[in-house]
C-alpha cells in the first residue's frame, strides 16, 4: 500500500503540477478559454495510460497464470521499473528547479503562436509521462501486494497529489521541489530496492543466478511474506521471509 502511495503521490504531485502552472499562465494572460484543452490534454493522457495498464494486467495475470512465462515478464517489469525509478529520482534532484520555467517557456510559445491544440499536446506529452511511468511502477508494485493494497494507497496518494496541485494553482503556495523530491525520491529508492530483491528472487527460480538454496534464515512460520503485516513489508520494501544471500547482498547495494 505504501509503495502505491508513494508512486501516486510523487507522479501524481509532478503531474498536477504540470497542469497548475500551465493553468496559471493562462490565467494570468487571460486566456482562461483556453483551461479546456490543458485538461483535455491531460485527461487524454491519462486515459491512455490507465488502458495501457489494465492491458499489461489483464495479459500478464490471466494469460499464463503461475507460468515460467509469467515469471520472466514480472523479472522484466521489476528490472525495467527499478531502472526507471533510479533514473528518475536523481534525474528530479537535479532539474526539479528549472522544470517549472520551461513548461512555462514552452507554453508561452503556444499561447503566443495562438495553437490551443499545441497547448494541449504539452499537457498530454508532459502527463503522459508521468502516467506511463505510474502504469509502468504500479504494475511491478502490483505483482508483490493485494489488489486492495494497492487501490487504497493509489487513491491516497492521488488525492494528496490534487490537493497540492489545486492549492498551488488556487493559493499560490509555494513547495521547495528540490526538498519534497528528495524525500520522496530516497523512500522510493527503498521501493526499487525491494523490486529489486523480488527480480533476484524470481531470477534464482529460473535457475538464472545462483544461490537458490543458500537461504540465510526462514521466517516463514512467524512472519510470511504472503500475508498480514509480512505481505505489506514485502509489497514496500522487498521483504522475505526466507531470503538468499545473493537478494539481501543486493537489496543492500
Amino acid at each position: 500500500m505504501f509503495g502505491s502511495f508513494l508512486i501516486f503521490a510523487r507522479e501524481g504531485i509532478e503531474g498536477t503540477l504540470i497542469c497548475a502552472i500551465l493553468l496559471t499562465l493562462l490565467a494570468a494572460a487571460g486566456r482562461r478559454d483556453l483551461f479546456r484543452w490543458v485538461l483535455l490534454g491531460a485527461g487524454a493522457a491519462v486515459v491512455v495510460a490507465a488502458g495501457v495498464g489494465v492491458v499489461l494486467w489483464t495479459v500478464s495475470r490471466d494469460a499464463f497464470v503461475d507460468s515460467t512465462a509469467q515469471t520472466w515478464f514480472e523479472t522484466v517489469v521489476f528490472l525495467v521499473a527499478v531502472a526507471v525509478l533510479t533514473y528518475m529520482t536523481f534525474w528530479m534532484r537535479r532539474h526539479a528547479r528549472t522544470m517549472g520555467r520551461e513548461i512555462r517557456d514552452r507554453a508561452a510559445g503556444a499561447v503566443a503562436g495562438g495553437s490551443a491544440l499545441a497547448l494541449a499536446l504539452i499537457a498530454f506529452a508532459t502527463v503522459g509521462r508521468e502516467a506511463v511511468e505510474t502504469v509502468l511502477f504500479l504494475l511491478a508494485v502490483a505483482y508483490q501486494t493485494s489488489p486492495l493494497q494497492v487501490l487504497v494507497g493509489a487513491v491516497t496518494g492521488l488525492g494528496l497529489a490534487l490537493a497540492v496541485g489545486f492549492a498551488m494553482y488556487r493559493y499560490g503556495v509555494r513547495v521547495n521541489l528540490g526538498k519534497f523530491f528528495t524525500v520522496i525520491g530516497s523512500l522510493l529508492l527503498l521501493v526499487a530496492a525491494g523490486l529489486l530483491a523480488n527480480a533476484v528472487q524470481n531470477l534464482q527460480e529460473l535457475a538464472i543466478l545462483p544461490g537458490g538454496s543458500m537461504t540465510l534464515w526462514n521466517m516463514s512460520g512467524a512472519l510470511p511474506d504472503d500475508n498480514g503485516v509480512g505481505d505489506v513489508l514485502h509489497g514496500l520494501l522487498g521483504y522475505s521471509a526466507a531470503p538468499t544471500l545473493l537478494q539481501l547482498l543486493v537489496w543492500l547495494a
